[in-house]
């Protein structure tokens, strides 16, 4: 049996997920799970890579107690955010988390240098506070880049670690907010009159492109040897290769965050697109997800956070369904990316300090909802094609509230899962490096085939 190893990380857990196929079905188990998160330190917030690397090689290592050796391995996680090296490729502390306020501080800087309209004609890259060109540039007003000979983005850094190997990869270099849309490279000019340094932007490569066998020492640590290839190391890249997709529909990507849109083969960097704040972060096969972002289970997470977990998310939802009330709020508001209290930012950003814990909660949901059916309006006006269905995938697709909504405001066919879209798209671009026969729809065709995917009536 040829078995494959997806580790995928997100803001608040990491998992390895073991695949392998069976009669054109692709079977999977998950043999590690761990927790994640940022924390504060010296008023910033910051990544632990050490711990991160940590739980990516213990997790590897349970495969060799398992007998399930995997010939390949691939790391995907959040993008934007990255780990600097030296000459003596010793990390330029610390990993700065996005949701670190610095890279809203750099943003009035950076559009004296280029506005956001010329920005956007050449990256096609939604504005956030959080992108990378906004971190770097904070980065070199604080100096950390004098010293920078290389430039790793967290799935990079880890790969980096297992194999001794440097390399960037497309999908996540595409949320740094420095590629050129139409040339799918970094683009020298932009670089160029930001003052970054040139040095530490190299040519990338693509999913499915091999690192290398892991270093020695880890396979002394791990038990085995195996070779680790990049998928599409923007975890929202990897979830979009296993999105049962057809031609015209629309992907909601649903955990943390909430990333809706559709895939293109050509950028549209007009006018409309750049008013909309409509993204072009990279896919395979140089494709684009043409797609916004939106809070999404983060704001649950919060909620629930506060609630001291003294609530389940079931209960939760059971909660804001039975209540009925509910009133709209901007679920992107910058209130909401890292508060002390997301109940009472809520309230406050709603006027209503006193407003029901029940409401709060379906404000949340009927939000969210009336965002993806904005979405859905905005890609049609810009794309010019009708959306024929909403496929809703990842964690978030278990929540059957929510996908009503969806479902209710969009007035489109909605179907939800597969729940590990993530895992199962890193997995798929490890089949497709080793299998050049197969393509893209064939991943996609045992997708459906291999999961359950469940049509929601609105």
């Amino acid at each position: 049996m040829t078995y494959y190893l997806a580790i995928d990380i997100g803001a608040s857990s990491g998992r390895h997920i073991l695949g392998w196929l069976e009669n054109e079905t692709i079977r999977t188990e998950e043999v590690y799970r761990f927790e994640n998160g940022f924390r504060e330190e010296s008023g910033a917030l910051v990544w632990d890579t050490e711990a991160l690397l940590s739980e990516v090689v213990a997790g590897i290592g349970q495969c060799k107690k398992l007998g399930k050796i995997p010939k390949s391995i691939a790391i995907d996680t959040w993008g934007v955010d990255y780990v600097l090296l030296d000459k003596e490729n010793k990390m330029i502390a610390p990993a700065y988390c996005y949701r670190d306020e610095r890279g809203a501080n750099a943003i009035p800087e950076v559009e004296e240098i280029l506005s956001p309209r010329e920005l956007y004609s050449i990256t096609g890259i939604q504005k956030m506070p959080y992108n990378s060109i906004y971190q770097l540039y904070a980065d070199k007003r604080a100096g950390r880049l004098e010293n920078a000979e290389c430039f790793l983005m967290i799935p990079e850094y880890l790969s980096y670690r297992l194999t001794g190997a440097k390399g960037n990869e497309y999908t996540n270099a595409s949320t740094t907010g420095l590629l050129n849309a139409k040339e799918y490279g970094y683009d020298a000019s932009l670089i160029e009159k930001l003052g970054l340094p040139e040095r530490l932007f190299g040519p990338l490569m693509q999913a499915g492109d091999s690192l290398g066998k892991l270093l020695p020492e880890i396979q002394e640590q791990v038990g085995f040897s195996a070779e680790v290839r990049f998928c599409a190391s923007h975890d929202t890249g990897s979830a979009v290769v296993a999105s049962p997709l057809e031609e015209h529909d629309v992907f909601i990507s649903s955990g943390t965050w909430s990333l809706i849109g559709t895939e293109l083969k050509t950028p549209i960097l007009t006018e409309e697109a750049w008013e909309k704040n409509y993204s072009h972060e990279g896919g395979v096969e140089k494709r684009f997800r043409f797609l916004k972002n939106y809070m999404g289970m983060w704001l649950f997470q919060n909620i629930r956070k506060n609630l001291n977990k003294s609530m389940t998310y079931d209960e939760m939802m059971t909660a804001a369904e039975e209540c009925g009330v509910y009133y709209r709020i901007d679920v992107n508001a910058p209130e909401f990316v890292a508060p002390d209290n997301m109940i009472d930012a809520i309230r406050i950003h709603l006027g209503m300090p006193e407003l029901p814990l029940a409401q709060v909660i379906n404000s949340v949901y009927h939000s969210l909802a009336m965002s993806y059916a904005d979405a859905v309006k905005a890609i049609e006006q810009i794309t010019g094609f009708p959306v024929h269905a909403i496929r809703i995938v990842g964690g978030g697709s278990k929540d059957v509230y929510l996908n009503r909504l969806t479902a209710q405001y969009t007035g489109r066919p909605v179907t939800a899962g597969p729940v590990e879209a993530t895992a199962l798209g890193n997995l798929l671009c490890q089949i497709l490096a080793d299998k050049p026969a197969y393509t893209l729809q064939t991943g996609r065709d045992m997708i459906k085939k291999s999961f359950e995917i469940k049509e929601i009536r609105g």
